[in-house]
């Protein structure tokens, strides 16, 4: 787990330097400034809109006696694209919009409950009892 979390907290940087300084060298310095903040600026904001849509049907399942299992994988999955997207770079940024579209975070949660069943089946999960 540790090797993982350092090749995501190593990779992902890198691949955002390269990214920016190629697409910089290509549209120019300011450009990619300015694409870079608008892209966290209307990030946020969609984040913001998806995020009440989350709370509203957190809400009214809660309301209506359904456990909003559902519901509370979104809202996760809408704050991890809102630090996503508030980080500066360009494939940060794709992967935070997927997250943020309803079509997109339904597919990406299909690939994460098989990784998620596919582990669980595995001997590779430990089972600690204290």
């Amino acid at each position: 787990m540790f090797f993982k979390l350092f090749l995501i907290f190593a990779v992902v940087p890198v691949i955002e330097l390269a990214l920016l300084i190629n697409i910089g060298s290509l549209i120019g310095v300011l450009n990619t400034v300015i694409i870079v903040i608008l892209t966290a600026t209307i990030g946020a904001y969609m984040v913001r809109m998806e995020g009440i849509g989350v709370m509203y049907r957190i809400q009214r399942n809660m309301q209506e006696g359904i456990f909003p299992g559902n519901e509370l994988i979104n809202g996760m999955m809408i704050l991890i694209a809102g630090a996503m997207l508030l980080t500066p770079g360009f494939f940060t940024d794709v992967l935070g919009f997927l997250m943020v579209f309803p079509v997109s975070r339904e597919f990406i949660k299909k690939i994460a409950r098989r990784y998620i069943k596919k582990k669980m089946s595995s001997d590779e999960i430990e089972i600690h009892l204290s």
